[in-house]
């Protein structure tokens, strides 16, 4: 028997809540209004529409008002997995930890440990400590604990994947050429004090709005930098150079850190973790 289809008020909830935590980030009110838009029309639409998305897919979704390319595909998106990756990820900036008890057997305090200990905001970043090693390490984790963290991380973020518009590739991210166009913007006008300032509810006891925040577009992409805000970035005292960069497109969502290299044939470049290939390649050419 098939489970009941999810309700249009239910998908309009998730819509609405990302609304919420673009808007708490500053985010293009272009794009909070579509968010909050698109609810309000799902709501009065008189379809239901997890029964038209299995009948005629995404393309259908597009004949509620205000719902095109990127919101259709969240529809979708929520309709398949009860979830958002969007809206994961903006939780995981508002409260990195409560990412992490999604998972079994990991409590408060167990997050808190691995969030400050690895630097985990969010299922990805555990997933790439489960990989490198770094989740055996913890003090207190056993080799069974380990796997049964590792298993659920598998089942959670495939499900997700499996969901995706298509596979990441390296057509699906922004050149490196542009990301570090982004990060020199975000810098030069950060420093001459041009940008909004966000309070980040982490390692900012006084809620003082220090942050800055960039929203820009360049090449088809949606980009907003700011600088990094992890245990790490505090303790190494990297605040002021480590740039995170979120980047979206239709239903493409990710993110990446821009650095200055300290070793190697690039030190003292700007270089964006994970394509120092490409970099290397951009500083020759």
């Amino acid at each position: 028997m098939n489970a009941p289809a999810i309700a249009n008020d239910t998908v309009a909830r998730v819509l609405e809540r990302v609304a919420d935590l673009l808007e708490a980030q500053d985010a293009n009110p272009f794009r909070v209004r579509s968010y909050r838009l698109a609810a309000a029309h799902l709501r009065d639409w008189h379809e239901v529409a997890a029964a038209v998305y299995r009948r005629e897919g995404v393309d259908g979704l597009r004949r509620i008002d205000g719902v095109g390319e990127s919101l259709s595909g969240a529809i979708a998106e929520i309709v398949e997995t009860g979830g958002l990756g969007l809206l994961d990820r903006l939780e995981a900036e508002q409260a990195p930890e409560s990412q992490l008890q999604r998972l079994p057997g990991i409590g408060p305090k167990l997050a808190h440990r691995l969030h400050d200990e690895l630097g985990a905001t969010s299922l990805e970043d555990l997933e790439q400590a489960a990989h490198d090693g770094r989740l055996a390490r913890v003090e207190g984790l056993g080799e069974k604990k380990v796997e049964t963290i590792k298993a659920a991380i598998a089942g959670m973020l495939g499900a997700r994947r499996y969901h995706r518009a298509a596979p990441v590739r390296v057509a699906d991210r922004p050149d490196v050429e542009t990301l570090l166009a982004v990060d020199a913007e975000y810098r030069e006008r950060a420093a001459r004090g041009e940008l909004t300032r966000i309070a980040p509810r982490r390692f900012n006891p006084k809620h003082e709005r220090w942050l800055p925040i960039l929203h820009c577009a360049r090449d088809g992409w949606d980009f907003t930098a700011l600088y990094s805000n992890t245990k790490r970035a505090h303790d190494l005292g990297k605040t002021d150079d480590w740039v995170v960069i979120y980047y979206h497109r239709d239903r493409r969502e990710d993110q990446c850190t821009v650095v200055t290299a300290t070793l190697g044939p690039l030190a003292g470049r700007r270089i964006v973790r994970g394509r120092e290939r490409e970099c290397r390649a951009l500083a020759v050419a």
